[in-house]
């Protein structure tokens, strides 16, 4: 194991003295923003925890290694998106076995950062249950590694892409806590409204403090997820959001395009079709649960 997991220097130094780190993934490096946003958008990412007082930990794999902590040639490398793979728990395994390397999903990056250590991981949006599951069975890992992983997800709820009313369903079957910080309806990722009520939400940090200690405590198992809005100044009308979604599927389904691919040609599909604005919308909310996840981390650790 000690071949196939290496925490960064200032992660394991962190990690050891108790203080904040944020864990962060790699898959919207690679395959879910464009040249050059992705990069920046992950570089900068990496500063809103230093801001806020934690360490970032950006994981991927590098050539069969999980990498806790990535310097700015792994970031450049994953931003080539030049033969990386996108890895989840299903293949995880194999990435490390065969010496792959490849961008994190959330599934996976929740196991890579339990194992480093990390409790707490910041992404733009979960996966979930996709439209048409019923036919497809298409429900992503991400949720049942919620369920088995302790770690907790700061994001802004599941990609609007998705059946957000199956993938609330599906979160509460398996027990995983869905609380909104701030909010009291689930986000749905580009925009703040979904018309989805949330039935547990704070106001503070330290009562998701509170709630992730005693989950420990209690020995529940499983991680929980901090939803957060988009920031306001970039949250786009939902009409015009699933009205772009609707034409993106229609086009995904002509092309017979499905599994991991589907997700990265709707997000390029609805930046296209939304003259730019998703893909800003998408970066601000990232580097928006960055912080928050950072204001986490420093709470825990506190």
């Amino acid at each position: 194991m000690a071949r196939a997991l290496e925490i960064a220097p200032e992660v394991k130094t962190a990690l050891a003295e108790g203080r904040p780190v944020v864990a962060l993934e790699s898959t919207l490096i690679s395959h879910g923003l464009p040249a050059p946003d992705n990069l920046n958008c992950a570089m900068e990412a990496e500063s809103r925890v230093r801001s806020g007082g934690g360490v970032p930990a950006t994981i991927a794999v590098i050539e069969g290694t999980i990498r806790v902590g990535l310097d700015q040639g792994g970031l450049e490398r994953l931003a080539s998106g030049i033969e990386i793979a996108k890895l989840s728990r299903d293949d995880l395994g194999s990435a490390a076995a065969r010496g792959v390397t490849g961008a994190t999903t959330v599934a996976a990056t929740m196991i890579c950062a339990r194992l480093a250590g990390i409790d707490v991981f910041a992404t733009g949006g979960v996966g979930g249950v996709h439209r048409g599951w019923s036919e497809s069975m298409d429900i992503s890992a991400d949720l049942t590694e919620l369920s088995r992983t302790a770690v907790t997800v700061v994001c802004s709820g599941a990609k609007s892409i998705l059946d957000l009313p199956a993938t609330v369903e599906m979160l509460e079957t398996l027990g995983v806590p869905l609380v909104g910080y701030r909010v009291s309806e689930l986000p749905a990722f580009f925009s703040a409204q979904s018309g989805i009520e949330l039935r547990q939400h704070i106001d503070e940090i330290g009562e998701m403090v509170e709630i992730i200690q005693a989950r420990r405590r209690l020995e529940m198992g499983g991680g929980e997820i901090l939803v957060v809005p988009p920031p306001s100044e970039r949250a786009l009308a939902g009409e015009q959001v699933r009205a772009w979604i609707e034409q993106a599927l229609a086009e995904a389904k002509e092309q017979t395009i499905g599994g991991k691919a589907v997700t990265p040609f709707l997000l390029r599909r609805l930046s296209t079709l939304s003259g730019g604005e998703t893909l800003k919308t998408n970066v601000a909310l990232i580097l928006n649960n960055a912080t928050t996840a950072t204001e986490l981390a420093v709470a825990l650790a506190g």
